[in-house]
């Protein structure tokens, strides 16, 4: 069974904290799932990740192309199981996460930014719905200038 682990981005805007988790996860040999929940985003999203240091390139693609099965990181505003058979699932701007895919999954990480109130009742919102449901979760923050756990259930 996996865990949900909430990252909540003060210092750090998206584009340059999600490829370092993105990293991380490929370190440990995981396909994943990027969900967002506009597609416009998503392919700026998609612009960023091709754009960054050659040495840091993220092998991905955004999903509804003919090769989705083989992507190492897909992005996509779907929800339900992935073409790639995902280990991981990162979401994006509020996107919907079931307690089945925190158990399903070996991580769900939930990027939030901590300057936007709305992202922060959202967040809040998931955390109380997958903890009530039984699912183990994380909370860290990098308001310190690193990643601090600041509470686990």
């Amino acid at each position: 069974m996996g865990a949900a682990v909430f990252y909540h981005l003060t210092r750090r805007p998206v584009e340059v904290a999600l490829p370092q988790l993105l990293e991380k996860a490929r370190g440990a040999g995981w396909r994943i799932v990027v969900r967002g929940t506009d597609p416009g985003r998503m392919d700026w999203l998609d612009e960023k990740l091709w754009l960054g240091p050659e040495e840091g390139f993220l092998p991905h693609g955004v999903a509804g192309g003919a090769h989705d099965a083989d992507q190492p990181i897909l992005l996509t505003v779907g929800a339900g199981p992935a073409a790639n058979d995902p280990a991981c699932l990162m979401t994006l701007d509020g996107a919907e996460v079931t307690p089945e895919e925190v158990q399903a999954l070996e991580r769900v990480c939930i990027l939030f930014d901590g300057l936007d109130e709305e992202a922060l009742q959202r967040a809040r919102a998931q955390w109380k719905a997958l903890t009530a449901a039984g699912c183990s979760a994380q909370y860290w923050s990098e308001e310190s200038g690193r990643w601090e756990k600041k509470a686990e259930r």
